[in-house]
């Protein structure tokens, strides 16, 4: 079956595609990646988009247009990874779509919305549409969140000690796979958020990102203003739990600014991706984690990865490419394998590392241009993944 995985992360830059065949072979799911793109937002779309983020106040029209908009430009991207992976042919699309709100109270996830429309992609494409991940696992009392642990699971199964999955987008998260043990899951805290966030206030809008790291290299934490952020009590919430930028975005920042004081520009990065650091490690130095393989955007900024490494110590920092899998692409195979999963009649979410009451299957299915037909329901789920190189 080949399945093309779609998403956007919080950095609401634009859309990763994933290209992939699967097979179930009794427990074991083979994956072969067949490609991946990345499909940068238009800049008057990425512009509306993101004033519409929280904590800004936006109108039922911006929703409804951001949902028009998204949908299309998310046919678009799927489609130009079918044109360029698969010959133009695939089998199923399943879309994260882009997430406007995480609506979290404390430790309670009440919903979640993303945005983009799964008609726009069925009609761009002609071909079957999972979309709305994460609402069957909120309303089974879940967190909806990190889908990631699905994939990292199955990835990690065969490991003989404690390992952990860490993904680096806008927000960082860990899976924990410890042999004998329940999977653990959860959002640490601020991955690239703030980092993004800091520049766009030290550049006026102008950047987005601290390039290769270069600015936080130049100076040093600030450990005032590190010390107030690390008073958030997110940080000391036990698991399972979730964020987004609802918390850790830019309100959060500079309300931070303006207790402490503003820093130097590169004293600023420093802290935030020291803050960072911290708050990774402090959330695995329970579990007796061995190694750390991470993925994500947060994974090419030297600065980051230097300070992960130190303060994880003595457990290895790789990458999951070291797995087969190219890390920039990991959520988009993620959701490629969530909507094989759901095909097949298999829950994608692990009520362990959600906190849901039972296991639920994912999504909402949209047909293409034909009748929609599923494959026969698999007779048991998996228990470990294989990436296969392509022929």
């Amino acid at each position: 079956m080949i399945v093309i995985g779609v998403s956007s992360g919080t950095s609401a830059d634009g859309i990763d595609v994933a290209a992939a065949r699967f097979a179930l072979d009794g427990d074991l799911i083979r994956l072969t990646p067949l490609g991946h793109l990345d499909h940068p937002y238009p800049d008057d779309l990425r512009r509306e988009l993101r004033s519409a983020l929280p904590p800004a106040s936006t109108t039922l029209e911006t929703v409804c247009r951001l949902d028009t908009l998204i949908g299309r430009e998310f046919g678009r991207a799927a489609l130009a990874g079918m044109e360029a992976f698969t010959e133009g042919r695939a089998d199923l699309i399943s879309s994260h779509g882009q997430t406007l709100f995480h609506w979290a109270e404390g430790s309670t996830v009440h919903g979640t919305l993303q945005m983009g429309g799964p008609a726009w992609i069925a009609e761009a494409t002609g071909v079957p549409v999972l979309s709305d991940p994460r609402t069957a696992d909120v309303a089974a009392g879940g967190q909806g969140a990190p889908l990631a642990a699905v994939l990292d699971t199955l990835l990690l199964g065969e490991r003989h000690e404690a390992t952990a999955a860490l993904n680096l987008g806008g927000i960082a998260n860990v899976t924990v796979v410890r042999p004998g043990r329940d999977p653990l899951a959860f959002d640490t805290g601020p991955a690239n958020t703030l980092l993004d966030s800091a520049m766009r206030l030290i550049t006026d809008g102008a950047i987005d990102l601290d390039v290769d790291g270069r600015l936080a290299r130049s100076g040093t934490p600030v450990p005032e203003l590190l010390d107030h952020l690390l008073a958030e009590p997110y940080y000391r919430q036990a698991p399972p739990k979730s964020t987004g930028p609802e918390l850790f975005g830019p309100d959060h920042l500079e309300a931070a600014l303006r207790a402490t004081g503003r820093p130097e520009d590169g004293d600023l990065l420093a802290t935030l991706v020291e803050l960072t650091a911290v708050t990774v490690a402090d959330a695995l130095r329970p579990h007796g984690v061995v190694e750390v393989l991470a993925s994500g955007g947060g994974t090419r900024n030297p600065a980051l990865m230097e300070r992960l490494a130190a303060r994880l110590g003595p457990a290895r920092l790789d990458t999951v490419d070291a797995l087969g899998v190219d890390g920039d692409a990991k959520e988009a195979y993620l959701f490629a394998l969530i909507g094989f999963l759901s095909a097949h009649g298999l829950p994608a979410a692990l009520p362990a590392c959600t906190g849901a009451r039972h296991s639920a299957i994912a999504g909402s299915f949209t047909p293409g241009s034909g009748p929609l037909r599923l494959p026969e329901p698999a007779d048991r789920p998996p228990r470990l993944l294989r990436v296969e190189p392509a022929p």
